[in-house]
C-alpha cells in the first residue's frame, strides 16, 4: 500500500534537523524549520485511506519513504525507512512528520527512521531550497 504527497521547496529549507523531517501543507516557512523539507503539500495524513493507516498500526510494520526532487537539470532520489507504531493515527491535516525516536503524535508517519533531515543529500535539500518540486512515497509493507 503506498500514499502519494507532492510538494514544491522553498528557498529557506535547510534540513539540519537531527530527529525529524517533514513536508507540510502550509505554504511559508521561516528559518526556523528546518525539520521541512517542502511546503504546500498537496495531501496530508488525514486524507490517507484508512487501510493504509491500519497497516502502518503495527510495530511490525516497515515504512518506506522515497523522496524524489525534480530540476530542469536532474533529479534526485532518497530513500527512508522507518517502522510503525500501534499509536499512528494519521490524523494531521496540515504535515507529516517522520521520526528517528519512537514519538507519535497525529502527524507522525513513521518512527525510528533511518536519519532526519540532516541526513538528506545537500544536493537535493540545495534542489528544494532553490524552489523544486518534491514527490514523497509512502509505502508500508
Amino acid at each position: 500500500m503506498r500514499e502519494v504527497i507532492r510538494a514544491r521547496g522553498h528557498e529557506h529549507v535547510s534540513a539540519e534537523h537531527a530527529s525529524t523531517f517533514e513536508v507540510t501543507s502550509d505554504d511559508w516557512l521561516t528559518p526556523a524549520g528546518d525539520c521541512i523539507l517542502a511546503i504546500e503539500a498537496d495531501r496530508t495524513p488525514a486524507d490517507f485511506d484508512p487501510a493504509f493507516v491500519e497497516a502502518c498500526q503495527s510495530h511490525d510494520a516497515t515504512i518506506i519513504i522515497s523522496v524524489r526532487v525534480e530540476t530542469d537539470e536532474t533529479t534526485h532520489e532518497q530513500t527512508v525507512s522507518g517502522r510503525g507504531h500501534p499509536d499512528l493515527s494519521f490524523e494531521g491535516d496540515r504535515s507529516i512528520v517522520f521520526r528517528t525516536s519512537d514519538y507519535v503524535d497525529d502527524r507522525t508517519g513513521a518512527v525510528g527512521t533511518q536519519h532526519a533531515a540532516a541526513g538528506f543529500d545537500r544536493d537535493l535539500v540545495s534542489a528544494l531550497a532553490a524552489g523544486a518540486d518534491l514527490t514523497a512515497t509512502i509505502e508500508v509493507e
